[in-house]
């Protein structure tokens, strides 16, 4: 991309993190940036030229949460290592948008803190086990380049067996490999979806094939990878579009790759449409059919409509052999049902069986970890 990276023009540093080593990377990889260091009580600044403004600070709550799910559906059991906030990418549909009010960037150069929460929870019980990702409320690779979060992360966890740590992308981002990560405790993660979506409501992301080239480039060195179809957004076509990217998908990889895939339906807080109309921005086809306001006060597609597009996903896989890990990413039992004819408690709880998945090759534990008891 031309122009600074993400077009940022301007760094907020506050004065408590002024000395870290993120700074100081930020500072080197956008020379450009104007940079403010602000006091506790001083506002933020505009960053020039209608760029965006990266916020650096330190902060002062829980690193390591879990995903913020509802008790009314099945979740992952997927925790947050939460590095910072935003994301520079623009898709219509992202839950972000109802998080966060407007484009500034930040992320926590208080890794220190950081670690020292982690490693007590962490080395609390070796023989505990860890899923974790940083790609819940900011892409988790996005701002690699400028702050160097998942090298050090990375570098860190080398010390703890018993973490596996997830990397949930829209990009196409491998300069975190200079960590030299150990292979069966990183999972590169990337969301997928239908190319008339990519095309039409991603922006400033990497393309499917950019994507699934980092995905086979982390597989060349070892890895296995995770892949997301979510949100499957409804829309006249949507059957050959999906039926593309999964087809896409193992061009570049093989079943044994893949580590798990999810599929979720778009589900957005109602206020979504009116907010993309605020900025200005045409309300997308896949958010004018058919939604009801399921108990966690979001709407979501019609369950008829979820099912038949989740089948036709599970069922494609299926013909290229890749269907033991996938499961299904905020649903009740009734969709499991309908789709997989099992539920979650039937294989043992959705955050074990993943975890379990996580750990292994097919089925079996990987050298790395046959010194400690699950």
């Amino acid at each position: 991309m031309s122009g600074p990276l993400w077009d940022i023009t301007a760094l907020a540093v506050d004065a408590a993190v002024a000395g870290s080593t993120m700074v100081t990377r930020a500072r080197t990889a956008l020379p450009q940036a104007a940079v403010t260091v602000l006091g506790e009580q001083d506002p933020l600044p505009t960053a020039p030229n209608g760029g965006r403004l990266l916020h650096i600070k330190a902060h002062r709550g829980r690193f390591l949460r879990p995903c913020p799910a509802t008790r009314y559906y099945r979740c992952c059991g997927y925790q947050i290592a939460h590095i910072g906030e935003n994301c520079p990418m623009d898709c219509s549909y992202c839950i972000l948008r109802a998080y966060f009010r407007d484009r500034t960037l930040t992320a926590f150069a208080n890794t220190e803190a950081m670690f020292d929460e982690l490693g007590r929870i962490f080395g609390r019980d070796r023989t505990r086990f860890f899923r974790i990702g940083t790609g819940q409320f900011a892409d988790a690779l996005a701002l690699e380049p400028v702050t160097g979060h998942t090298r050090e992360l990375l570098r860190f966890l080398a010390g703890y067996d018993n973490v596996i740590l997830e990397l949930k992308s829209k990009t196409a981002d491998l300069s975190w490999l200079a960590a030299d990560p150990c292979p069966d405790r990183v999972l590169p993660s990337w969301s997928l979806n239908a190319p008339e979506i990519v095309a039409e409501e991603e922006r400033g992301v990497a393309s499917l094939e950019q994507r699934l080239s980092a995905a086979r480039a982390c597989v060349a060195a070892g890895m296995r990878v995770c892949l997301h179809f979510d949100p499957i957004c409804h829309f006249p076509g949507w059957e050959a579009g999906y039926a593309t990217t999964v087809d896409m998908i193992f061009d570049y990889l093989a079943p044994e790759d893949i580590a798990y895939m999810s599929l979720g339906s778009f589900r957005c807080l109602p206020e979504l449409p009116r907010r993309l109309a605020e900025e200005g921005r045409e309300i997308p086809r896949y958010m004018l059919g058919e939604f009801v306001v399921g108990p966690d006060g979001k709407k979501r597609l019609l369950r008829p409509l979820r099912v038949r597009q989740f089948r036709f996903l599970a069922e494609r896989l299926a013909k290229h052999g890749f269907s033991r890990g996938l499961y299904f990413c905020m649903e009740s039992d009734e969709v499991w049902r309908a789709v997989l004819g099992r539920t979650p408690r039937e294989l043992g709880g959705l955050a074990a069986s993943l975890l379990d998945l996580a750990r292994t090759r097919g089925g079996t534990p990987p050298c790395s970890w046959t010194s400690a008891k699950s």
